[in-house]
């Protein structure tokens, strides 16, 4: 059976066993987490990595605690990028943590300082100093990585975070400057470098290509400036996923392959080649749900009005895209009158507030969809729910559903 019919055919059973129990008056609207499926595809990213890479997950795609807990059997520690991530995985797990951030807070540096993480980025010459000072408050060394903004753009990914201006990391030509400051920093150690670049890179040849420009800018800059210590080339996350296109993903065996390549070819040199994967480790696993209100035409358009919308699911609207999804049909009508219905039709699938930007897709070509069925959107368990603007209009929260060992 085809993998992700497989997917959506367990989501179905699972709705169609909540739908039993929900309570007349209140439409359904849930996100969904197949926690199972996301074990699976941990564990094959895991297995398919050569000894030189860690893999850590990115706690901002979903810092849900049950997603957490299912991945940290098979993650080798975790990504956090604010003071209350790293509190939650120390919660979670022992594993080491990684703390990344362009704005940190003294609460956060005091965090740091005193051993919660594993190491943390440098992102600017002020960073450098603000963590010299509190190192040396408590007379403890801090393990550091400097996060580069190399000087050319590496991919056609969506957000770019290296050849262009951004709020992360140093300009790759002011290293060795920050290299220098550095040397006075005592209680600093530089274990390495990071090279977070990209957001959603769909080329898996490019990111293969991309990795290998890390190392080998790594290793120039520990031999020029000999960073005995500097084993860590951490290139981050950004491996992509496809929304427009589900059935061609990110290339997940080239990438694979082009590591192990690397671990042959960089044998020698000892180096840890970090991963911080977010989006790919996650997005598949969750489901946003949400049952159709209303169905009618306004300008010669068709919307299906939505119990849900950007204030549960932003990601379509920040994005400015059509979400992928799949119409549950519903047969229960409870009413004497007539069914609002569409066949055959473009349709725009909104959300109930008011606001013409709460957009989930537009336009887009369906069979049939009734008032009542449920409107289920893929690939919605990373940057999902903790991006969305909760509280706009007051609505209810969705439900969260978690199906683990078997579907009750």
């Amino acid at each position: 059976m085809n993998i992700m019919k497989e997917k959506q055919d367990t989501i179905n059973q699972y709705i169609d066993q909540l739908l039993e129990k929900k309570e007349q008056g209140y439409p359904f609207c849930a996100y969904l987490y197949d926690l199972r499926s996301l074990k699976r595809h941990v564990s094959f990213i895991k297995e398919s990595l050569p000894e030189f890479c860690q893999l850590y997950y990115a706690m901002k795609a979903n810092p849900d605690v049950r997603i957490l807990k299912a991945l940290a059997d098979s993650v080798d520690g975790f990504e956090a990028a604010s003071g209350e991530e790293i509190k939650t995985a120390k919660k979670i797990s022992q594993k080491p943590i990684i703390f990344g951030a362009p704005a940190k807070k003294d609460y956060e540096l005091k965090q740091i300082s005193e051993g919660d993480v594993h190491f943390v980025n440098i992102e600017s010459f002020h960073d450098v100093k603000r963590l010299q000072y509190w190192a040396e408050m408590v007379q403890k060394d801090i393990s550091v990585v400097v996060r580069v903004n190399l000087k050319d753009n590496v991919s056609n990914s969506r957000l770019k975070m290296s050849g262009v201006p951004t709020q992360f990391g140093v300009d790759e030509y002011n290293i060795p400057k920050l290299l220098e400051e550095l040397t006075n920093a005592q209680n600093l150690q530089v274990k390495g470098f990071h090279f977070h670049a990209m957001s959603n890179n769909l080329d898996a040849h490019a990111h293969v290509s991309f990795i290998e420009l890390c190392i080998e800018k790594a290793l120039a800059w520990r031999k020029k400036y000999k960073l005995n210590l500097a084993s860590v080339v951490n290139v981050g996350g950004g491996v992509g996923v496809n929304y427009t296109n589900p059935e061609e993903p990110f290339s997940w065996v080239v990438l694979s392959k082009g590591l192990h390549q690397f671990q042959e070819k960089y044998r020698d040199e000892e180096i840890e080649l970090l991963l911080e994967l977010g989006r790919y480790m996650v997005a598949e696993c969750g489901y946003y749900a949400a049952e159709v209100i209303d169905i009618k035409e306004n300008h010669n358009e068709i919307f299906a009005l939505l119990r849900g919308g950007t204030h549960h699911f932003r990601l379509p609207a920040a994005w400015k895209m059509s979400h992928p999804f799949t119409v549950h049909p519903v047969a229960y009508w409870p009413y004497p009158f007539e069914r609002p219905m569409v066949q055959n039709k473009q349709i725009t699938l909104a959300g109930e507030l008011c606001t013409p930007n709460d957009v989930l897709a537009r336009k887009v070509s369906v069979k049939e969809v009734k008032a009542g069925d449920i409107i289920t959107f893929h690939l919605a368990g990373a940057y999902g729910w903790t991006i969305s603007h909760h509280n706009f209009l007051s609505h209810p929260h969705p439900d969260f559903y978690y199906i683990e060992d078997s579907i009750k």
